[in-house]
């Protein structure tokens, strides 16, 4: 089968297998000839609202049938689908959208943009529109997701990758026509990537909304799912549930379990091992960037225990001394990726500048150590970056919040090892009058913060945090409260 242009993918499946379902979320089913019609009727709508090739289409919708919808309709306009969390509060919404310029926001309240067109969350489009195929289109980027920033404000990461797919190229143990599980937010690139990929694939998508342990098991069993993406904080989850109700269930149908976005502790991995089979589980490190990234299964692992597995053949790794010298196998220094097409092949970002040193190799802010075989173990996180239940959280955007509110003089944030999110975040606030009202601050920071960035606890001291250059060190006040 030859590549396919996104505008199209659909109507290749909905021609060979129109009456199945396409997409699933807890029971809201839709075929593949109605997926096609109504991404068909959506594209029409966002192209009489001014979407043009290329375009950004912001998407602040939760985990639904919309979502899908509105992918698909941007792709099918030629333009970009950028999605954002739904539940952004408004001051992180406007800095993304004003970074990403979009013609068009799905989700949130007509004229929150001024001349930009708005559309809210549960719009149809107009029955009159025709939902016959539109003409071909192929956006240049098939995705620009959304991070956070070290300096606190939100960057674009802008795939160079085509709005294209070639359904029958293996690709991430998804296979053509089975069944995908999908308990992660769509807005994080792992969900998404996961999700779009299948239904490239021809596949059905079972969503839901928000993760629920015993729920994800219901709908392996109810759907015969093959394939289901996970982070380990859903994993501990599903392990802390008693026996008797995980074996209520039948999940002999899983061919592929796949966690990442977080490190997974050896014991919980060990345990999904001995429960479903090494051969179905499978792990991927790597960055939204798409540089490159490595891949394990549960076989390989046994024998390489605690890797995260070998580079990809799209790219190279090596370890980097404090001295900018590649280290030896089993010498710990920072981890480097390279793509093999070269520097700057697989994203743009928007609003940030990569970080490439000499040769075109990169860091995602890890350190580790490879075996002689070429397998990688990571160590330590080398930045600030708080991985928390697999999302992405970095303290400065966190900080900027807190400080914010009156009588804060510098705060810190930090992420303190927790069973259930792998890091909870930590705020340490230097109030030299005394603590603030708590009830007012953690409402501050609602108006600022989407939830999961808001800390978990905090702490309140008198002196400050910074040194005379404005730095903090979060590796000491982190070592602090673990040890003390």
């Amino acid at each position: 089968m030859a590549i396919l242009p996104l505008s199209r993918i659909i109507a290749h499946w909905a021609a060979l297998q129109p009456d199945r379902v396409a997409i699933d979320h807890l029971g809201d089913r839709v075929t593949w000839a109605e997926l096609e019609a109504r991404t068909n009727r959506l594209a029409r709508q966002y192209e009489s609202l001014g979407v043009k090739q290329d375009d950004f289409v912001t998407i602040a919708l939760p985990n639904s049938i919309a979502f899908i919808e509105a992918t698909f309709a941007a792709w099918k306009a030629g333009a970009t689908p950028q999605p954002i969390s739904a539940k952004l509060p408004k001051l992180e919404r406007d800095q993304i959208v004003e970074l990403g310029q979009p013609s068009l926001v799905v989700g949130c309240e007509v004229g929150a943009y001024g001349e930009t067109p708005c559309l809210p969350e549960g719009f149809t489009a107009d029955a009159s529109l025709s939902d016959a195929p539109l003409d071909e289109r192929m956006a240049s980027s098939i995705k620009a997701m959304t991070s956070g920033g070290s300096t606190g404000r939100p960057k674009l990461i802008v795939s160079k990758n085509p709005a294209a797919w070639d359904p029958e190229v293996p690709y991430l143990e998804i296979p053509l026509q089975g069944v995908m599980l999908i308990p992660g937010p769509l807005y994080h690139n792992g969900p998404f990537l996961w999700c779009m990929i299948a239904l490239f694939k021809g596949c059905t998508v079972g969503l839901t909304t928000r993760f629920d342990a015993e729920e994800t098991l219901s709908l392996i069993d109810r759907l015969r799912v093959d394939t289901v993406y996970m982070v380990p904080t859903m994993m501990r989850r599903i392990w802390a549930l008693p026996e008797e109700t995980r074996a209520r269930y039948d999940v002999s149908s899983l061919k592929s379990l796949w966690h990442l976005a977080a490190p997974c502790p050896a014991w919980l991995k060990e345990c999904f091992i001995e429960w479903l089979g090494a051969e179905v589980i499978w792990e991927l490190y790597g960055g939204t960037e798409g540089q490159g990234s490595t891949t394990i299964q549960g076989t390989d692992w046994l024998t390489h225990r605690g890797s995260v597995g070998k580079p990809v053949p799209t790219c190279e790794m090596k370890i980097v001394g404090e001295n900018g010298e590649t280290l030896a196998p089993g010498e710990i220094g920072e981890v480097f990726l390279r793509p093999l097409e070269g520097p700057g092949t697989s994203y743009r970002y928007i609003g940030a500048e990569a970080k490439i040193i000499d040769g075109g190799w990169e860091s995602l802010g890890d350190m580790g150590w490879m075996d002689a075989e070429g397998f990688l173990y990571l160590t330590d996180r080398l930045s600030d970056m708080i991985l928390s239940g697999g999302a992405n959280i970095y303290p400065a955007e966190v900080e900027a919040a807190l400080d914010a509110f009156p009588g804060v003089r510098s705060s810190a944030v930090i992420g303190l090892p927790d069973e259930d999110l792998g890091n909870r975040l930590h705020a340490i606030i230097d109030c030299p009058d005394g603590p603030p009202d708590e009830k007012a601050l953690l409402a501050h920071l609602a108006d600022r913060l989407v939830r999961y960035k808001i800390p978990r606890s905090l702490e309140y001291v008198a002196e400050p945090l910074r040194d005379d250059a404005g730095k903090v060190r979060r590796k000491d006040l982190r070592e602090a409260r673990v040890t003390g």
